[in-house]
């Protein structure tokens, strides 16, 4: 990545990873991902906004000696997690006189995850500010929009906010600037629901604060920066809420078509009921589109067969994902079937302690379903319509 302006003194110097297609050995990334850090330049001092992922510290290093950058005072750490940490070592090589300016307890974490003495650090305090002359930071701790330590900084002159992973997408693109919201908005929204829906209660309150102090760009640490703060905010508002849809995601596994018989059924009887069905075969599923997809649905059915004495382990992987997300779901059930028994309800439910939903009862069948399984599924789709009509949104 080349760096390239954001204002007069505000250059973007991270760098793009066009091929990188897994994040956190979890996360699919098809549009790769890019790694943004922020080099700001006072009339006194110079700062930088964050560092890159290792694997990319020589890009990094290149921008800034393309703009014969022969120092750096201060280089500001929002989240101490590596791909924004990582090439700190270096950078502190480089400019040895530069100090980390971040919270307390992010220092604590770079100091475990890369071994940076105590006495490069200039620990902050939510709400303190630091002057680089003509410009001033503003430094505000958000604790769980990610992690316990993130923090976001805020230019308080040119009104840019560097929230770091707070707002971003992952996307490597040549734009600097969002110029497609729609596309943005699928982005981000993906990226909320596999990074961020877990700290739902957490971003639900700073989202408010952030309003008020009328930034004029957001600059996030992933994907391009946004010139429309109100879209993102607007956006964050509404998934960090308590709305729910009138959707059903069905996330499934058939190993001999028994199950997948069943979810065929339950989706055209929910169809039917003007109920919006959305079923992810988990031998195919992206799980950032199942991700996705739970951000706004009222309903989660899982359906399994049984392996041994309990559900597929594929089940047991996407229901893991789905209690870790913590998503504003409201119901839940479980259908599928079994040879001689098996506790794949008791274990499926057991592994929803994180999600404050209401179970519906299941519908398992011993071996093929039939006739009296499909008037249960037909019964469920009812249940289901009569849920969500009481909650007022069919």
């Amino acid at each position: 990545m080349v760096s390239r302006e954001l204002a007069s003194g505000v250059s973007s110097v991270g760098a793009f990873d066009f091929d990188r297609r897994i994040f956190d050995e979890l996360i699919p990334l098809p549009e790769g991902t890019s790694y943004n850090a922020y080099l700001i330049r006072g009339s006194e001092k110079t700062v930088l906004i964050d560092t890159v992922d290792p694997s990319k510290e020589y890009e990094l290093i290149s921008n800034l000696v393309k703009l014969c950058i022969e120092r750096i005072d201060y280089i500001v750490i929002n989240h101490a997690e590596q791909d924004h940490s990582g090439s700190l070592p270096m950078i502190l090589e480089f400019y040895p006189d530069a100090q980390v300016v971040t919270n307390a307890k992010c220092r604590d974490l770079l100091v475990a995850l890369l071994h940076i003495p105590q006495e490069r650090f200039k620990v902050i305090a939510d709400g303190e500010t630091l002057s680089l002359g003509d410009r001033t930071l503003q430094f505000f701790i958000t604790p769980w929009t990610h992690w316990p330590e993130t923090q976001i900084t805020y230019l308080v002159e040119d009104k840019i906010l560097f929230p770091c992973d707070l707002f971003g997408f992952h996307a490597a693109t040549s734009e600097l600037f969002i110029t497609d919201e729609a596309w943005a908005y699928r982005s981000a929204k993906r990226y909320y629901a596999e990074i961020m829906m877990p700290f739902r209660g957490s971003i639900k309150g700073y989202v408010e604060k952030i309003r008020a102090l009328s930034p004029a760009m957001i600059a996030p640490s992933h994907g391009p920066v946004n010139k429309n703060p109100q879209f993102i905010l607007d956006a964050y508002a509404d998934w960090t809420s308590d709305a729910v849809r009138n959707e059903v995601i069905i996330p499934y596994v058939s190993m001999h078509g028994s199950t997948a018989k069943m979810v065929d059924h339950l989706t055209g009887a929910l169809i039917a009921r003007g109920i919006v069905v959305k079923p992810f075969n988990l031998t195919h599923t992206d799980v950032g589109e199942l991700a996705f997809a739970l951000v706004d649905a009222a309903t989660v059915v899982i359906a399994t067969p049984t392996v041994l004495f309990g559900p597929h382990p594929s089940v047991v992987s996407a229901t893991y994902l789905a209690n870790a997300l913590r998503p504003k779901t409201r119901f839940a059930s479980v259908i599928g079937s079994y040879g001689w028994g098996g506790k794949s309800v008791e274990t499926i439910t057991k592994m929803l302690d994180h999600v404050k939903v209401e179970l519906i009862p299941p519908v398992m069948v011993l071996g093929e379903p039939d006739e009296a399984t499909m008037q249960a599924l037909d019964r469920l789709a009812d249940e289901i319509l009569k849920k969500h009509k009481a909650i007022n949104i069919v």
